[in-house]
C-alpha cells in the first residue's frame, strides 16, 4: 500500500463511528423485531464505516432491547472474534457476519433471522422466487444452504447454527455459488464451496435460506439490508397464498373435467404462479433503490411510537 493511502487507513481507523451510525443500527434491531423477521433471536450487523476489517453487532441481547452503544460489540472481520479482550458474551452466529464480509467487499450489513413465514422454503422443493415487485430484492433465486454438507469430523455438535469459521464460510459462499450439486425451478438444493474464478465486491444473490434454520440477506447499507429482510418476508406471505390459491384452483379444475363426465385423454392442465423474470427482478430493484428512504422513515417513525423500543442514541439519520 503507498504510503499516503496507509496514513488515510490507518487515521480513519482511529477515528469512531458516529453516534448516528450506533443510532441506526439500534434502530434497524427494533425495526426488524416489530416486522416479525426476529423475535428473541436473530441479528444485525454494519461494517465498521471506519475499518472494514472490523464489524459491529450487538450483544448476546434480544434485538428489542437492543437501546445503547454499551450494547454493541466490534469484533474482526478475519476470525470474528471481540476486539476488546474481556468483551462479555457474543452471539454463537457472529461467523455469519465475519465471513460474509471477509468474502464480499461491498457488504455493508448483513441480516440474519428465523421467520415462520420463510422457514418452509428452505425445507421443502418449493423455491422461494420473486411474486411482485418488491420481491425482486430478494434476488431473482434464493439459494439454500444446507448446513450438513459443511459439518466436518471437528464439529462435535450438529445444531445448525453457524458457529464457526468454515460453516459461515460455506453459507457466505451460497450467495454467489460456483458450482451447484443439484437445481430445480431455480432453486438450489446444495452448495459445494468450490473458489468462484472472481469473487465480486457484492455478490449475485442478496437473499439465501438456510435449511431448518432461517436465512441471511445483506446490503450495502443497514437501510438496505432491512428493506431487503422486510420484503423478502412480504414475498414469502404473498406467494404462499397465492400458491394455495392456486392450488385450490387446480384441483377444481381437476373435478370439473373428471366430475362432469368428460372424457380422459390426458392430464388435466394445471396452472402456475405467474413469476417475476430475471430481467424484471433487475429492474424493479433499480427502479425501487431511487426511493428505498421512503420505508425507512416510515419504520423509523413506527418504532418510535412503540412503547417497547429505547434507543439512547436518538433518531437515526433520515427518520
Amino acid at each position: 500500500m503507498p504510503e499516503a493511502d496507509q496514513r488515510t487507513a490507518l487515521l480513519r481507523a482511529s477515528t469512531p463511528p458516529t453516534q448516528s451510525f450506533f443510532s441506526s443500527l439500534i434502530t434497524a434491531n427494533h425495526i426488524l423485531h416489530f416486522h416479525n423477521v426476529v423475535d428473541a433471536y436473530g441479528h444485525i450487523s454494519a461494517r465498521n464505516p471506519q475499518n472494514p476489517e472490523t464489524f459491529f453487532l450487538s450483544k448476546s441481547l434480544a434485538p428489542a432491547l437492543v437501546a445503547g452503544r454499551e450494547d454493541i460489540e466490534e469484533y474482526r472481520v478475519s476470525n470474528a472474534s471481540p476486539v476488546t479482550a474481556d468483551a462479555p458474551k457474543g452471539y454463537a452466529e457472529r461467523f455469519i457476519h465475519s465471513e460474509i464480509y471477509k468474502r464480499y467487499s461491498g457488504v455493508d450489513a448483513v441480516v440474519h433471522g428465523h421467520p415462520e413465514v420463510v422457514l418452509p422454503f428452505g425445507i421443502c422443493s418449493v423455491p422461494l422466487r420473486p411474486v411482485f415487485h418488491m420481491g425482486g430484492v430478494m434476488g431473482s433465486q434464493c439459494p439454500i444452504y444446507d448446513i450438513q454438507q459443511h459439518y466436518r469430523s471437528s464439529d462435535n455438535t450438529h445444531s445448525l447454527l453457524v458457529n464457526n469459521e468454515h460453516l459461515g464460510a460455506g453459507l457466505a459462499t451460497g450467495f454467489h455459488p460456483s458450482t451447484m450439486l443439484s437445481k430445480g425451478t431455480n432453486l438450489i438444493r446444495s452448495l459445494v464451496t468450490s473458489q468462484p474464478t472472481a469473487i465480486p465486491d457484492f455478490p449475485s444473490n442478496p437473499t439465501v435460506l438456510m435449511r431448518g434454520h432461517g436465512f441471511t440477506c445483506i446490503g450495502t447499507t443497514v437501510q438496505e439490508a432491512v428493506y431487503r429482510a422486510i420484503y423478502t418476508c412480504t414475498n414469502a406471505r404473498i406467494q404462499t397464498t397465492a400458491m394455495m390459491m392456486q392450488g385450490s384452483y387446480n384441483i377444481g379444475l381437476v373435478g370439473e373435467r373428471f366430475g362432469g363426465g368428460e372424457k380422459e385423454t390426458g392430464p388435466a392442465k394445471h396452472e402456475d404462479i405467474k413469476y417475476l423474470s430475471e430481467r424484471e427482478c433487475k429492474d424493479s430493484w433499480t427502479a425501487l433503490q431511487a426511493n428505498a428512504e421512503r420505508p425507512w422513515k416510515l419504520w423509523c417513525a413506527e418504532v418510535e411510537a412503540s412503547g417497547l423500543y429505547r434507543n439512547e442514541l436518538g433518531s437515526p439519520p433520515g427518520a
